[in-house]
């Protein structure tokens, strides 16, 4: 009889939880799928940027201002590092953990001074635990995608820094999106920010008509570009996350009906043994079959 009902109230705590997990399969669902289709209109808008940059570059002639190639002196990088808000997304963080002591210890080697910076309060969590220090964090949206806003945030404060020589670069650490079932830990640099022009390119005909001074123009289509790069990334990190929760839940959710199942059965074979035994004592305390 014990084993009956501790049968039972673990069948109705499964139960319990059961939706929860559905819900939360669907929502993972829905945020993944809408980080892919913003992530593709957000790459659609950057090679519709870096594809005016021929033609101002083209008017700019000899005043080409190419700022990020000048020699610099001696100045911190940024490594950022982009994990989760919330947990339930398996070993997301921990990957990139690993990758930011990799790269921590490889700067390290080199003599290069680092600020590191944490967007997720998973991550941050993590790397505190390990007594990483963290130079400047920040959460995540919990309930929405991250916007382009705070990408713009970013790029703004690391130009300015960039410009004013306090800066050398900025590396990203996150997990890049493969397909449904597969992401990996990258790491890329944003800033200063490359751009694959081809100098052969012909130019339309009749040329753009740039009423603006060409220099301001390509300033902030670069700056534009890279920040919109940075929007990307935090899309491309945004759907490999949500589809490791959507695979958890999933594979959870599966386990949680297979589980139902098997103690359902045998919630039923222990009542029917229960009652059959009960019948046997029925009967024979009614003369109607001999005792063993």
């Amino acid at each position: 009889m014990a084993d009956q009902e501790r049968i039972h109230t673990r069948l109705q705590n499964i139960r319990s939880v059961e939706p929860i997990l559905g819900a939360l399969r669907t929502i993972s669902l829905g945020s993944w799928q809408a980080a892919l289709n913003r992530q593709l209109r957000i790459r659609r808008y950057r090679e519709q940027l870096v594809s005016l940059l021929p033609a101002v570059l083209a008017r700019l002639g000899r005043r080409r201002r190419w700022w990020w190639r000048r020699p610099r002196p001696l100045a911190p990088t940024v490594l950022l590092v982009i994990g989760s808000e919330r947990g339930l997304c398996g070993a997301f963080n921990n990957n990139l953990a690993l990758l930011v002591q990799k790269r921590l210890a490889e700067y390290e080697a080199q003599g290069i001074e680092v600020e590191l910076h944490a967007l997720g309060k998973r991550i941050v969590r993590l790397l505190q635990r390990q007594g990483t220090p963290i130079a400047w964090a920040k959460s995540l949206p919990t309930t929405a995608l991250p916007g382009r806003g705070l990408a713009a945030e970013l790029i703004d404060v690391w130009m300015a820094r960039y410009e004013a020589y306090e800066l050398d670069a900025v590396d990203l650490v996150y997990h890049a999106y493969l397909n449904s079932t597969l992401y990996r830990p990258v790491m890329m640099r944003i800033l200063p920010p490359t751009f694959a022009i081809d100098a052969n390119v012909a130019l339309p005909w009749p040329p753009p008509y740039i009423d603006t001074d060409p220099v301001s123009l390509y300033t902030h289509i670069i700056q534009l570009a890279t920040t919109t790069e940075l929007y990307r990334i935090l899309l491309d990190s945004a759907a490999a996350e949500h589809s490791a929760r959507y695979q958890l839940m999933e594979g959870a959710t599966q386990n949680s009906k297979r589980l139902i199942d098997e103690l359902t059965l045998t919630l039923q074979s222990m009542r029917q043994q229960a009652i059959t035994a009960e019948m046997q004592e029925l009967a024979a305390g009614a003369g109607l079959v001999g005792e063993h």
